[in-house]
């Protein structure tokens, strides 16, 4: 990996279910970057609550992040170590 990486967890809430076939696809596609995965259902909501910690180059994480909350009925927010 590239020395220029930053660690970041990405919050992510899925509230249209339809769309987490597309979700861990791009979860697959930037499996090399992810240090861990937790997913939460939280069905008297009936939305999922999962974080992705990552470690990349900031372009990887934004790209990540942007391709997630594009899809509908999910959105990603990130935050970054200040290291």
């Amino acid at each position: 990996m590239d020395l220029e990486t930053r660690v970041a967890l990405i919050g992510i809430l899925v509230e249209n279910r339809e769309e987490t076939t597309k979700l861990n696809s791009i979860l697959h596609e930037y499996s090399a970057y992810i240090i861990g995965r937790m997913g939460i259902p939280y069905p008297k909501k009936g939305i999922s609550i999962i974080s992705v910690a990552v470690d990349a180059p900031q372009d990887v994480i934004s790209a990540l992040s942007g391709k997630i909350g594009r899809l509908p009925g999910i959105s990603a927010k990130t935050a970054y170590s200040k290291i």
